[in-house]
């Protein structure tokens, strides 16, 4: 039996029947903050303090309600994100406990999307730490309001001041607090809140606070800091505007409507301060969250594929959004969705918009991380739910009602960083890592896989080494699959600098039909606006071009092949073009001098010839290709490699260790700029030295900084190197033919 707390528990278990909860009772709130800032131990006393567990659990314990998979206790911290949901004096609060490290940042990126809001955590012994910019970045390119939680204040090392201050520099005047502690460190029981002007003193971990006025020694910093609070409220709307310069001050309400207004347009950033490991400010800010925290529709509407808005109202047609799957002990897969627009209720039938299917409803579900899900008769607007035993969803979809035809896809990931080839070790498990892989990038959209045709290889590619160590650990531990990482190939291009001329004789004869043909072709490299080709001169010779027809193609992997047929007289039949440029494709797919793909070339066939008997499409086709490898190689061929735009993030401490260790990569530095202690360093790294750059850039930087990478362009690579390819090349294929 749980125990009646302060706050209501929602679950069925400690409630009997479920409420069903109204929009405008439901608030969404993405919990954030870099690792070691508290936040699986802040969501542990929340639940605590609704009731819903008797005793907090703990990461070292491992039995905490968020942190529940194997691999998450295994780490000491968490790897996906966790929904909880917990009532608050009459409002349903849906969290989203998301994982402080980068390289979990595609947890973050969907919970801010379906949720209102974030809180994010403070260390307040670390402030501003390269996580909290970071997160704070993604909160912004989403648009969503943000909430700061001074947390960890019962530390002896915590510096609620200096951490303050270093909000206030870091992220401007909007930043404005509403609670300050009356002491910090071990003395850390009692906090003035400024909007409602009391104290609230709490005695031991019950999350219980007696309310009383503000001691004498902290009332002019309280009434300093009310008076902040209450410009910044009145500042979003006139009519709070006119009534602070007739009164020169507003009501709690009026401040709480205020601020509202300011978390909708992101004006606005809210501080309190907390410890959620001594339960102390954590009711307080359950009070906050419910009254503050706008809801899903009065946050700006979103939109469908097709570009019209969304309006969160219950009475619309029913719309859900599933916005993440994961498969849990003895349920299965579980779907989590946001109800968009309209009332889901259990036994309801939805067309599945991406897929085409029909999907039955069967039952709809709360969720608390680990504890068991509860029933709910109906979903409206705005909330966030599970269900189980859908036959064909996958993260992503869109199931509607009847007559309605919306579609989303608003969630937008960031690109990959890091990474890896991957190979089953024992190869009779090809297929089933493939269907293992496909799961878990259902589950993480930022685990990608590629099946390379172009380097024979799977690639994987995440957020960094310890996102791809993680799928590691669950495949070989929860899969019972061993694999193996190695250094993926890199995908280099050729291209050539100069026109060249070849011609190639394909003969053979072995009894009966033999095979003749032969090609006369000229290559050149291609770039855009160039004249039509007209005369060429080799030597003493000269070659005029009668164009009689030309394809033009652009190149799966990039670049171009533009081929003229300036063939006369009859010289090749016209029904052995096709072949001839299957030829040249076989060469463009296969380059001569690595076998990487080849890009930007312009052939002209002038000429060749071919037996009445003997020539057939294979003979051109082979004629063809020896013909352009061998005006390739004439062209003065050059290998290209991929530069990829890098942005590293870095505390200016550790500037210097990672200025110097560009170079050794041939990376290039391309601008500096520097805000609050950190360093944004821009530079053009070639991808086969970004290999293990993640790991490099923690070694150097006590694992303080960040970085992303975007593909720029391929650039000629050194001749040094260019030199080293070509050998390494020939050598793995000198014993074929």
């Amino acid at each position: 039996m749980c125990k009646p707390r302060a706050a209501s528990c929602l679950h069925e278990h400690c409630r009997g029947v479920m409420k069903v909860y109204k929009s405008n009772e439901i608030r969404n709130i993405s919990l954030l903050g870099n690792k070691g800032s508290g936040k699986t131990t802040l969501a542990e006393s929340i639940i605590f303090d609704c009731g819903l567990i008797n005793r907090r659990g703990t990461i070292d314990a491992g039995n905490t309600v968020c942190d529940y998979f194997p691999v998450e206790k295994e780490y000491g911290n968490s790897v996906f994100s966790t929904i909880f949901s917990v009532e608050n004096k009459g409002k349903k609060l849906n969290f989203i406990d998301c994982p402080g490290m980068d390289d979990y940042v595609g947890n973050i990126v969907t919970a801010l999307n379906v949720t209102d809001a974030g809180l994010m955590l403070i260390n307040g012994q670390n402030a501003i730490e390269v996580g909290t910019q970071n997160q704070y970045r993604t909160v912004g390119n989403i648009k969503k309001p943000l909430i700061f939680a001074i947390n960890r204040l019962d530390n002896d090392a915590a510096d609620y001041d200096n951490a303050l201050n270093q909000l206030r520099e870091t992220f401007g005047n909007k930043v404005v607090p509403v609670q300050f502690p009356v002491s910090t460190g071990a003395g850390f029981k009692s906090i003035v809140d400024v909007m409602t002007m009391k104290q609230y003193n709490y005695d031991g971990d019950s999350g219980k606070a007696t309310v009383t006025d503000i001691d004498a020694a902290h009332q002019d910093r309280a009434e300093e800091y009310n008076m902040a609070l209450v410009e910044m409220a009145a500042e979003g709307d006139e009519a709070l505007m006119e009534k602070f310069l007739e009164t020169d001050t507003l009501s709690p309400e009026e401040i709480v409507d205020g601020m509202r207004k300011g978390l909708i347009d992101c004006s606005v950033i809210p501080v309190m301060c907390i410890s959620g490991e001594k339960n102390v400010g954590v009711d307080r800010l359950m009070d906050f969250l419910g009254e503050v925290v706008p809801t899903t529709a009065e946050m700006p509407a979103v939109t469908d594929t097709d570009g019209n808005e969304v309006k969160c109202d219950p009475n619309g047609p029913t719309s859900l959004f599933f916005f993440k799957t994961t498969v849990e002990p003895h349920i299965g897969e579980v779907s989590y969705f946001k109800v968009m627009s309209g009332t889901i209720k259990a036994g309801t039938d939805l067309t599945n918009m991406n897929r085409g299917s029909k999907e039955r409803i069967t039952q709809l579900n709360t969720v608390c991380g680990s504890l068991a899900k509860s029933n709910v008769d109906e979903l409206q607007a705005g909330d966030i739910g599970a269900t189980v035993k859908l036959k064909d969803v996958r993260r992503g979809n869109t199931l509607n009602d009847k007559d309605c035809e919306r579609i989303y896809d608003f969630i937008q990931y960031p690109a990959p960083k890091y990474q890896r080839a991957i190979r089953p070790v024992n190869e009779s498990e090809i297929e089933k890592l493939g269907q293992i892989l496909n799961r878990m990038h259902e589950e993480d959209p930022t685990w990608i896989i590629e099946q390379s045709k172009e380097l024979k290889q799977t690639i994987i590619s995440g957020q960094g080494e310890l996102h791809l160590r993680t799928l590691k650990w669950r495949i070989e531990n929860n899969e019972k699959v061993q694999i193996e990482y190695i250094e993926p190939k890199i995908p280099y291009r050729e291209t050539i600098t100069k026109a060249a001329r070849a011609d190639y004789r394909h003969k053979k004869q072995s009894g009966g039909s033999g095979q003749f043909g032969e090609v006369h072709l000229i290559i050149e490299p291609y770039r855009e606006g160039m004249p039509e080709p007209d005369v060429y001169k080799f030597g003493n010779q000269e070659f005029k071009m009668s164009i009689r027809d030309k394809q033009e193609m652009d190149l799966d992997w990039g670049g171009k092949l533009v081929i003229y047929n300036c063939i006369v007289g009859g010289a090749i039949d016209a029904r052995f073009i096709p072949a001839i440029v299957k030829g040249i494709m076989d060469r463009m797919e296969q380059g001569p001098l690595t076998g990487s793909y080849a890009r930007d070339v312009r052939v002209c066939i002038y000429d060749g010839k071919m037996h009445p008997v003997d020539s057939n499409e294979i003979s051109f086709r082979l004629a063809a290709r020896n013909a352009f490898s061998k005006a390739f190689r004439d062209a003065n061929p050059k290998v290209l490699e991929p530069i990829y735009d890098v942005e590293i993030l870095v505390p200016s401490d550790a500037m210097g260790g990672v200025q110097s260790d560009l170079p050794g990569r041939r990376g290039i530095m391309m601008d500096m700029s520097s805000a609050n202690g950190l360093e944004t360093i821009k530079a053009r790294i070639p991808l086969k030295e970004m290999a293990s750059y993640s790991t490099a850039l923690s070694s150097i930087t006590g694992g303080r900084a960040s970085f992303s990478m975007k593909f720029a362009s391929y650039e000629l690579v050194p001749g040094d190197v260019q030199e080293k390819l070509l050998k390494e090349y020939e050598e793995a294929n000198k014993d074929e033919d």
